[in-house]
């Protein structure tokens, strides 16, 4: 797979955000119309006591990715109730249409006091195209479970055959590398299915893709389309440590096939996506999203400092 960068898409401190919004733009993910794409991204506001709290927002562009066409300036979901999974944020918002509403699975965080955070996976539903979305409930619909302890996030929803498919991330555990070091997150890929998008059966525990850099190798954000009778997943990975400031520890995007949508093979040869020399993703590449558009096949991603940046765009060439 010959993929083709077509630079940086969206600066989000070149545009007056909602909710006091003034940094990142991470975890883009598209919606397509008749005449535009809507992309979701989750953006960075700071409460009273200056730590982050995360909202979506939206940017419309031309089809041709060329133009923008307007940017979101009101709230597109409220943050969830007080002690509730997504009080301190929504990062990611995957979106979905179902009839003719749109459903968005939404990745809620919540602060921990002997960790940073944890994090579980609700659903929110548009019935206006997309500009706003309201709740399901105030609770998630996937959450930590026997063998899934924490950190359940990163979903990427495809309905095949009326049947709702789930990628997300679970959490293994927390681990320290130091008697110094704060403790560093470790997560997974699962696999989960629906007959409703509410209601989900789970393979609890199971890591659907093989790891590289061996147990503790972290992998987010699956993102999952069909290309040429076979489907293809595309997500990011990392050494669990030292990634934030190692260029050579820091997220890449790899890739795994499946004939089945349930066993993959993890061939990351096929990805020819890789950071540049000196430019906004010269350190890291992370949080893809692959989607279809007027017959091409887009790739929207993050690159340095986990998208404070904002995010870019590569096509697939055939």
């Amino acid at each position: 797979m010959n993929w083709k960068k077509l630079g940086k898409l969206f600066d989000p401190t070149k545009f007056s955000l909602p909710n006091g919004c003034a940094e990142f733009a991470q975890s883009p993910q598209a919606l397509v119309f008749d005449d535009f794409v809507r992309i979701y991204f989750s953006t960075r506001a700071r409460d009273g006591d200056g730590k982050y709290l995360s909202h979506i927002a939206y940017v419309d562009m031309a089809k041709d990715f060329r133009k923008t066409v307007a940017v979101s300036t009101h709230t597109v979901i409220e943050l969830g109730k007080r002690g509730c999974f997504d009080e301190h944020g929504i990062f990611p918002m995957n979106v979905v249409r179902h009839g003719t509403l749109i459903y968005g699975y939404t990745s809620g965080v919540n602060r921990r006091s002997s960790v940073p955070v944890d994090t579980a996976i609700g659903l929110a539903i548009s019935r206006d195209g997309g500009i706003t979305f309201q709740r399901l409930g105030d609770g998630p619909v996937l959450t930590a479970s026997l063998h899934e302890p924490c950190l359940v996030a990163d979903p990427f929803v495809k309905i095949c055959r009326n049947v709702f498919h789930m990628w997300y991330i679970f959490g293994t555990g927390w681990k320290c590398y130091s008697d110094t070091a704060a403790p560093e997150r470790i997560y997974k890929i699962g696999h989960a299915v629906s007959a409703d998008g509410i209601n989900w059966k789970r393979h609890d525990g199971l890591q659907v893709i093989a790891s590289r850099l061996g147990n503790d190798e972290c992998q987010a954000l699956p993102t999952v389309i069909e290309i040429d009778g076979r489907h293809h997943m595309f997500f990011c990975y990392r050494q669990a440590h030292d990634f934030r400031s190692n260029r050579e520890r820091g997220y890449r995007i790899g890739h795994a096939w499946s004939d089945d949508l349930t066993n993959w093979t993890r061939d990351d040869t096929q990805m020819s996506l890789d950071v540049s020399e000196g430019d906004w993703d010269s350190d890291m590449l992370c949080y893809p999203h692959v989607f279809s558009c007027d017959g091409r096949i887009y790739m929207l991603y993050n690159g340095n400092e986990f998208g404070r940046h904002g995010f870019g765009l590569a096509v697939l060439e055939t």
